[in-house]
C-alpha cells in the first residue's frame, strides 16, 4: 500500500502543527506507525490523499452514524451554506434543531448550543456548581469528558492511550475540587456521595463508557446513581457526547430509563459538524445568561451549517425501525468478531453498546478502568497495523470504540471479518 503522499505530508504537519495534529489520538503513536491523511469520504469508505480505499469503523468518531456525505444533510448543508455560514445571532435552524433534541429527551426542558463536547461538559459543571452553590465534582476513572482543567483527572481518551497521568498547566487549587471515584462500584459510590465534608455539586458519568474502551454499566449503577443524587440534592450530569443518538434515539437515558439533571450532548447532533450542548430540566437551565447569572457564551453557538447538519441527521434517525436494524447488524458483526477472538486469541473480550463496541485483547470480564488496563496495548497496535495495511481503517487506540453505521453492508462486515481472521492469524507467527 503506497502512503507516500501521507508520509510527506506529516513530515510538513509536523513543523507546523504540534505532533502533527490537531487531536492527540490521530498521532497513532500507541499503534507504533504514522497516521494516513484523508483526502475524501462517501458512505462506509474513508480515502486517503495516496488513493488508498478503507472501510471507516471510526467514523469522525462516532458522528457518521449515517455514513459519510449522507444525501439529505449535504443537501441540507448547502441550501444552509447558500445563505451564508455565520450570522453571530439567532437563526431559524437552531430553534428547530433545539425541537428535535427536547422532543427526544424527556429530560431536557431546555438547551443551549456550544460548538463542542468539551465546551458541553464544562458549561455543565459550571452550572450546575452555580445551581447548587456547591465547589466538588465526582467523575469516574476512565471516564473522558474533554480536556477542561477539571476532567483531566484518571481520564479516559488520549490521556490513557498516550499513557499521560494528568496534564501540565492545571492547577491544584482546579484539581482539588475534582474526585474520581471507580467505575461500576456502588459502595465506593455510596460512600463518596454520603461523605458531607465534600461538598459536591454534581456527578458526571458516561452512561456507557467510551473512552476506556467500550464499558457498559453494571445492572443496577445508573438507578443506584440516579437514587442517591436526588436524596442528596447533587446534580446528576449525564455525557452523552457519544451516547446520545447512538445507542437510541434518546440516547442512553432512554435505553436505561434514567433521567438525568442535565445532559450534555455532541457529535451525532451536528452531522459531523462542530457541535455540542447541554440541556436539562428549566429550573437549572434558567439561571443561565441571559437570564440567570451563570455565564457562557459562543461566538459560533448556533452555528447555522451545524444546525442544519444536525436537524437533517435527527430527522433521518426517526425512520421506524432505524435502530433495530442498526442494531442487529452490530450484534452479529460482534459475535462473528468474538468467535474470530476466541479461535485465535489466548483472551480477548468483545463489550457492546448498541452500534458501538471494542474488542480488548485482553481477559474479561471488563467493568471498570482497571479491568480495561489489562488488555495488551502492543498487541491491539500489531491488530491495528495489520488491519489498516488491509483496508480496515480502526481506532488508533486499544481504549477507544468501533463505531458502525448504517452504511455499512453485509459485504463491508464479511470482508472485515476476512481481514480480521487473516491478520490474526499472521498475529499468531
Amino acid at each position: 500500500m503506497k502512503t507516500t503522499t501521507s508520509q510527506s505530508l506529516f513530515a510538513e504537519a509536523q513543523r507546523l502543527i504540534p505532533g502533527g495534529v490537531n487531536s492527540p489520538v490521530r498521532a497513532c503513536k500507541s499503534v507504533g506507525c504514522d497516521p494516513r491523511f484523508i483526502q475524501r469520504a462517501a458512505g462506509s469508505k474513508i480515502y486517503d490523499v495516496d488513493g488508498n480505499e478503507y472501510i471507516d469503523f471510526i467514523g469522525s468518531w462516532g458522528p457518521m452514524i449515517l455514513g459519510h456525505n449522507y444525501p439529505a444533510i449535504m443537501e441540507a448543508i448547502q441550501q444552509a451554506m447558500a445563505n451564508g455560514t455565520s450570522f453571530g445571532a439567532p437563526c431559524p435552524l437552531e430553534v428547530e434543531l433545539a425541537r428535535l433534541v427536547t422532543d427526544a429527551l424527556p429530560s431536557v426542558d431546555m438547551v443551549r448550543f456550544v460548538s463542542s463536547g468539551t465546551e458541553a461538559t464544562m458549561s455543565a459543571v459550571r452550572l450546575a456548581r452555580g445551581y447548587t452553590g456547591k465547589k466538588v465534582i465526582i467523575k469516574f476513572d476512565g471516564c473522558y469528558h474533554g480536556h477542561a482543567d477539571s476532567f483531566l483527572v484518571k481520564a479516559g481518551s488520549g490521556i490513557i492511550t498516550l499513557g499521560i497521568p494528568g496534564s501540565p498547566g492545571v492547577p491544584d487549587d482546579i484539581v482539588k475540587n475534582t474526585v474520581s471515584i471507580p467505575y461500576n462500584n456502588e459502595d465506593i459510590l455510596e460512600k463518596t456521595l454520603r461523605d458531607r465534608s465534600l461538598d459536591i455539586a454534581c456527578v458526571i458519568v458516561e452512561p456507557v463508557a467510551g473512552n476506556m474502551g467500550v464499558v457498559l454499566p453494571a445492572p443496577g449503577f445508573l438507578e443506584k446513581l440516579r437514587a442517591l443524587t436526588s436524596e442528596l440534592g447533587i446534580v446528576l450530569i449525564f455525557d452523552e457526547v457519544i451516547t446520545g443518538f447512538r445507542v437510541s434515539y434518546g440516547g442512553a437515558q432512554q435505553k436505561f430509563g434514567i433521567m438525568p439533571d442535565l445532559t450534555c450532548l455532541g457529535k451525532i447532533i451536528g452531522g459531523g459538524l462542530p457541535v455540542g450542548a447541554y440541556g436539562g430540566k428549566k429550573e437549572i437551565m434558567s439561571l443561565i445568561s441571559p437570564v440567570g447569572p451563570v455565564y457562557q457564551a459562543g461566538t459560533l453557538s448556533g452555528n447555522p451549517l451545524a444546525m442544519a447538519a444536525g436537524a437533517a441527521t435527527l430527522k433521518a434517525l426517526k425512520e421506524p425501525g432505524f435502530y433495530e436494524k442498526l442494531d442487529r447488524k452490530a450484534a452479529e458483526f460482534a459475535e462473528n468478531l468474538q468467535k474470530l477472538a476466541d479461535k485465535y486469541l489466548n483472551e480477548a473480550t468483545l463489550n457492546r453498546q448498541g452500534s458501538v463496541m471494542t474488542l480488548f485483547f485482553g481477559p474479561g470480564p471488563i467493568t471498570d478502568f482497571d479491568s480495561a488496563m489489562k488488555a495488551d496495548a502492543g498487541k491491539y497496535a500489531k491488530f491495528y497495523r495489520e488491519m489498516l495495511d488491509q483496508g480496515i481503517y480502526l481506532a488508533p487506540s486499544q481504549f477507544e470504540g468501533l463505531f458502525l453505521s448504517s452504511a455499512h453492508s453485509s459485504e463491508d462486515l464479511a470482508k472485515t471479518l476476512e481481514m480480521t481472521e487473516w491478520s490474526f492469524k499472521k498475529m499468531q507467527n
